[in-house]
């Protein structure tokens, strides 16, 4: 799909939405293909890990409604149907995905594109860079996993500001809220991303996985159920080749030596 680049290098995935006259809002075919690429990446042995960006002045303003379907007449259910097969699916696909996932927000983020960096493991924004939560200035209530992510992120008071007044949050601004890792000069923006993904490439893949699944479902559960998935996390890894290469390294003195397996 012309609107949706993908390209993998140095064990790099580089996934770009490339609308940049609509600021790369999704149309239905777009949000499932960029699912069905994210689904192929977390599953390739080839790739260490993801890096989703834009082109133009937009990151991604959302789903694109102008295609009529947002006026137009629905039965009950269509609506929630709609947002689990679509923009609910969309998440997930980052939060389940077995490699590390980067946002390279070059833009404007705005509604779904919010959610879509914040999903994400880790955010790079370019100076320019804005996040809104749009959805009351249309009159809707968010959708696509905000109200589950935002929380999270930056505390229930800050999420309640960001979702009832809908203002333009700035990148500095976002990173001061604990939103964003790291903002950066906007030319710099594809180097620095690139760099933070091929260092992740080049680590123990599985480990990297299995830490991102303890840490996405650490604010999940109580104490006793952490620790219990803590520890079969690292039964499974321990017997992976990258975990034994580690510990080989530390006794031998020297640098390890991962394979992504």
């Amino acid at each position: 799909m012309d609107s949706v680049r993908y390209v993998t290098a140095e064990r790099v995935a580089h996934l770009t939405l490339d609308r940049p006259e609509a600021l790369n809002a999704l149309t239905p075919d777009q949000r499932d293909h960029v699912i069905h690429l994210l689904t192929e990446a977390s599953g390739d042995p080839g790739i260490g890990a993801v890096v989703i960006t834009g082109t133009g002045r937009g990151f991604c303003a959302g789903a694109d409604l102008r295609g009529g379907g947002a006026t137009a007449e629905r039965v009950p259910g269509d609506v929630a149907r709609t947002i689990r097969l679509g923009a609910q699916r969309l998440i997930a696909a980052v939060l389940d995905c077995e490699k590390p996932v980067i946002a390279a927000v070059n833009g404007t983020a705005a509604g779904l594109g919010a959610h879509l960096a914040l999903a994400c493991d880790l955010v790079l924004a370019a100076e320019s860079a804005r996040f809104i939560e749009v959805f009351v200035r249309r009159g809707l209530v968010p959708d696509g996993g905000g109200a589950y992510l935002l929380p999270r992120l930056v505390g229930p008071q800050r999420a309640k500001e960001l979702m009832f007044f809908g203002d333009a949050l700035s990148a500095p601004e976002a990173e001061r809220m604990g939103l964003v890792n790291r903002v950066v000069p906007d030319e710099e923006l594809a180097k620095t991303a690139r760099e933070w993904a091929v260092r992740l490439a080049a680590g123990p893949t599985r480990t990297l996985a299995l830490t991102k699944q303890l840490l996405n479902a650490s604010l999940d559960g109580d104490r006793a159920s952490a620790f219990t998935a803590e520890a079969a996390a690292q039964e499974i890894n321990m017997t992976t080749h990258d975990a034994q290469e580690g510990l080989r390294a530390f006794t031998e003195r020297r640098s390890p030596v991962f394979r992504g397996r």
